[in-house]
């Protein structure tokens, strides 16, 4: 692996946030590596019921040289924190400092699912939070910057308190400007937001609509897009205002100001989530991606 230039304690403002889950691995390395030579600074992945949130990192990293590669998020219900710092500790090793370590504690339906307890979120992760400072392990590599799946105010401050920051997934700039107050100046704000390039208003609410069908029903985010002033009405009958909200759609312009919108309410860091216009779910919108590149490919 190539001499690493950049260690992950610096992102740059844009990154990506992918799902990995319906290609193959060799597929995946392919990606990342596209998405490195555009330039953004990060490939954010998620863990649910497909890929393993370390090994699929190990398998990016090794396939890139500068790209950092964080999980948006490695559940804590997963595995014990002694074994999260293990892996962290060896993936921040084998890249050069290219790995960070997203944490969250998912969601009570996929949880209770397993047979465990989701009664105290909060308290969960901050046992986990313990359980890790508290870890022996042996591998030579440090420690990478952590961040909290963090939406409510109680976990946002813990993010600001005890780890580097906080990665919202489906919010907006009111919310980023909320969770900017709460951690302060100086924490990590990598935001989420999903984008869809295209002035068709049905196409653009179609793709948006499919992006929501698998979150809608968790509670977190309900209760987040409540505190943000969505009405229950509008939240299960797709209203135009409560969609508009949570995706950036329209031309260039229109999607450059939503992700500005983010810097400008606080975030350090946004994760761009190009939703392919066609509704493939397996790629990214690569036009997006080249239109909005840091290289400006």
């Amino acid at each position: 692996m190539a001499e690493q230039h950049r260690r992950s304690d610096q992102l740059d403002s844009f990154g990506v946030w992918q799902f990995t889950d319906g290609i193959s691995g060799a597929e995946a390395a392919s990606m990342a590596q596209r998405i490195e030579s555009l330039g953004y600074s990060a490939l954010w992945i998620p863990e649910a019921v497909g890929r393993h949130a370390f090994v699929n990192s190990a398998n990016l990293l090794l396939a890139t040289d500068d790209l950092v590669i964080a999980t948006g998020i490695a559940g804590i219900h997963n595995r014990p924190a002694w074994s999260t710092k293990m892996a962290a500790t060896e993936l921040d090793e084998l890249s050069g400092g290219r790995f960070v370590l997203g944490l969250g504690v998912s969601h009570a339906p996929m949880v209770t699912l397993r047979g465990l307890d989701y009664s105290k979120p909060l308290s969960a992760m901050r046992d986990y939070l313990d359980a890790i400072d508290q870890a022996i392990t042996m591998t030579p590599g440090e420690m990478p910057p952590v961040v909290l799946a963090a939406l409510g105010p109680k976990m946002l401050e813990l993010a600001g308190t005890r780890t580097a920051g906080a990665h919202p997934y489906w919010t907006t700039p009111e919310h980023t400007a909320e969770a900017r107050a709460i951690m302060g100046p100086d924490a990590w704000l990598c935001v989420e937001q999903k984008c869809i390039l295209t002035t068709d208003r049905d196409i653009a609410h179609a793709r948006a609509n499919e992006q929501l069908e698998m979150y809608i029903s968790l509670p977190n985010y309900r209760n987040n897009w409540i505190r943000l002033g969505f009405t229950e009405d509008e939240i299960d009958g797709r209203a135009a205002r409560f969609v508009d909200a949570v995706v950036a759609w329209g031309d260039d312009d229109a999607i450059a100001a939503r992700l500005q919108a983010h810097v400008d309410a606080g975030a350090s860091h946004v994760c761009i989530q190009a939703v392919d216009v066609s509704g493939d779910r397996s790629r990214p919108d690569w036009n997006l991606l080249e239109t909005f590149a840091p290289k400006g490919a």
